[in-house]
């Protein structure tokens, strides 16, 4: 997947606001398959397990069955058609995640070629925040970055100060 670009911005800012809403060491199960960011997570002192890419919309035994301490998701749940069971169904205490954020100048991400690859939601914060209280959490903490990108255009220049991904930790209630 970053085989010939890595998300440098995203990942500084969510490895930040990991490090300062549950800080290492904890275990964590990071539900996605194994990437470049587990290992960033293991360098910090975490010790990371991630799902085996199985459909998490129909299969949630790794969230019920998981002993880890945190569970970690970040760009996942846009890409679920249903995510509050499996935010319904974590055993964890604590929940770190990242969502891309609904653009209104953009429609949402769909690759042509990999059906894994796809949004099915793009929510915006309150959106977000409503689905999270729902399934029986707490938030604690947010944060919100852009990601301007090096253009010339309309959808650029917003790209400069419209938020495009929404960070949160929450606790179960």
């Amino acid at each position: 997947m970053y085989e010939k670009t890595f998300p440098n911005k995203r990942y500084k800012h969510t490895l930040e606001f990991l490090n300062k809403a549950a800080p290492a060491p904890a275990s964590i199960l990071d539900l996605g398959v194994r990437n470049p960011f587990s290992e960033l997570m293991e360098a910090q002192g975490y010790k990371v397990t991630n799902t085996r890419g199985e459909d998490l919309d129909l299969d949630t035994s790794s969230v019920k069955n998981s002993t880890a301490e945190i569970v970690t998701a970040f760009e996942i749940f846009e890409h679920l058609v249903a995510p509050f069971n499996v935010l319904r169904d974590i055993q964890a205490k604590k929940l770190v995640t990242t969502i891309p954020l609904n653009l209104w100048f953009s429609p949402a991400y769909r690759s042509k070629t990999d059906k894994w690859d796809r949004h099915y939601h793009e929510f915006e914060d309150w959106q977000f925040d409503w689905l999270l209280e729902k399934a029986g959490w707490e938030i604690r903490k947010r944060h919100k970055w852009t990601n301007p990108v090096k253009k010339l255009g309309i959808r650029p220049l917003l790209r400069q100060f419209t938020p495009r991904y929404y960070a949160v930790y929450a606790e179960r209630k």
